[in-house]
């Protein structure tokens, strides 16, 4: 029989045990949250232990050490790790910050250029060398004069402007002619004397005669012509900075790498530095039309159909992307030979539909150069077949090519009409 204390020792022991187990659930609740708390704290730096290589020092401090993003869409459709290199995440907005930094500071070491005193670096470009070249002269106490053919985007001029660089626009010309605006930017830099303000309307009219009178002993004002089609200092930045970043990235663990080129400082730079580590490796170059790099890989001969008389329909190399393809070699093109195993050419609707494409699947928001490096990436993933690692180069953002190729009216002008087709199958 149960007394009233009996059954009072039972209640008090049964409400004690519903608190013990309340409080013992809550404390290892608040145990884990600690625990979790802890551990997303010691993840985080904290104002003291960032250390002082970890701060960029200055705007040149953020070139390079761009990020490898997978490329999810693509890889997923294709069976391939696709990854681009994401270049466009410099602060000028391209590879062509590295060229430019490794450019600029060799003229320094080598006494051509000083700060603050009126030194003018003049380059002949598309743009994007052009851009980077004006940032890193304001940065380091230079001037710009950049010199363009007129049928770029034009947010290029005006990002040239709003970044101080005077700005040349002429006419396309063959690189034979005096006028073409890598041989004016040449000519410009010889020219450049002291008082150049004064000077400048002659310079542009045409009127040469006049003396050099500067010299950099003197501390008075020189000209510079980066020269980024022959200067080997664009070769170097890509064969000591691009090329073992992408390394080190990918645990040295890649089948191909696929580009475009222009001056060719990247694709030279890069394959030249990984395929003596890794053999295997297979180099492919993305070409666009017009472009005679596409029959020089295959069959060792500067030549682009669109060459011949009464076929071309616009400046320069006939295609609606921009800051790649060229009919002559270079010095820093020269630096690949024997490491381009084969090419492939791009069309103008395959760019554009691939740059919609990976907005509208990605949210990124690529160019021109960026698109011709992805489609290329797919022709390869589908020969290789699937589990096969790809990197490339995502040279370009899609903001700076708004007027252009990501402008549908500019496109129907030119008989371009962009459609969405059902995934990959605008690649032919």
């Amino acid at each position: 029989m149960i007394t009233n204390n009996t059954s009072q020792h039972l209640i008090y022991g049964l409400l004690f045990g519903v608190i013990l187990t309340l409080s013992t659930n809550s404390f290892v609740n608040w145990w884990k949250r600690k625990n979790q708390d802890d551990k997303t704290t010691r993840s985080l730096k904290q104002p003291s232990d960032i250390r002082s290589e970890d701060i960029a020092d200055g705007i040149e401090g953020l070139i390079g050490n761009t990020p490898l993003m997978r490329i999810k869409s693509l890889s997923d459709a294709t069976g391939c790790e696709i990854l681009g290199k994401a270049e466009f995440l410099n602060p000028g907005g391209s590879p062509k910050d590295r060229a430019a930094l490794y450019m600029i500071n060799e003229a320094e070491n080598k006494k051509l250029i000083q700060p603050n005193i009126g030194c003018t670096i003049f380059e002949g470009t598309s743009g994007s060398t052009g851009i980077s070249i004006a940032m890193i002269a304001k940065a380091k106490g230079y001037n710009a004069w950049i010199i363009m053919p007129d049928d770029q985007a034009k947010e290029k001029y005006q990002l040239l402007e709003k970044l101080g660089a005077t700005v040349e626009k002429v006419k396309p010309a063959s690189i034979v002619d005096k006028n073409q605006f890598v041989n004016l930017a040449k000519r410009r830099a010889e020219d450049f004397g002291k008082n150049k303000e004064k000077n400048k309307k002659k310079l542009i009219d045409g009127d040469d005669n006049y003396e050099r009178e500067n010299s950099i002993e003197n501390n008075e004002a020189t000209g510079f012509f980066t020269d980024q089609f022959e200067n080997l200092a664009n070769y170097l930045a890509h064969y000591q900075g691009t090329g073992p970043e992408i390394y080190r990235q990918t645990n040295g663990k890649i089948d191909a790498l696929v580009t475009g080129a222009g001056t060719g400082g990247t694709i030279a730079g890069i394959s030249r530095f990984l395929k003596p580590l890794i053999p295997s490796l297979k180099v492919i170059l993305v070409d666009p039309p017009g472009s005679g790099l596409y029959n020089k890989v295959k069959h060792n001969v500067m030549y682009s159909p669109y060459e011949a008389e009464g076929t071309r329909t616009r400046h320069q190399v006939d295609t609606i992307v921009e800051g790649v393809g060229i009919n002559r070699m270079t010095e820093n093109f020269n630096m690949s030979t024997g490491m381009i195993d084969d090419a492939i050419r791009v069309t103008d609707e395959e760019a554009i539909a691939m740059a919609r494409y990976l907005a509208k699947e990605e949210g990124l928001f690529i160019g021109s150069s960026s698109a011709i490096n992805c489609v290329g990436c797919v022709r390869v993933a589908r020969k290789l077949g699937p589990g096969h690692r790809i990197v490339t180069i995502l040279c370009d953002s899609g903001q700076r090519h708004l007027t252009k190729f990501w402008n549908d009216e500019y496109l129907k002008q030119n008989n371009i009409y962009p459609k969405e087709e059902e995934g990959l199958n605008f690649i032919k």
